[in-house]
């Protein structure tokens, strides 16, 4: 079951993630955010 999450990030970070959305790396913001707390916690 996936929860809401409310998260402050640094506007360099966003412009990086929202560049990778626009190549098609994620779907959107939520997938970016996902996949990189994954590769941190090791899943």
């Amino acid at each position: 079951m996936k929860r809401k999450l409310s998260i402050s990030i640094d506007e360099n970070t966003l412009s990086k993630i929202l560049e990778s959305i626009k190549q098609g790396k994620f779907r959107n913001k939520s997938h970016a955010v996902e996949y990189a707390v994954n590769n941190v916690l090791g899943k």
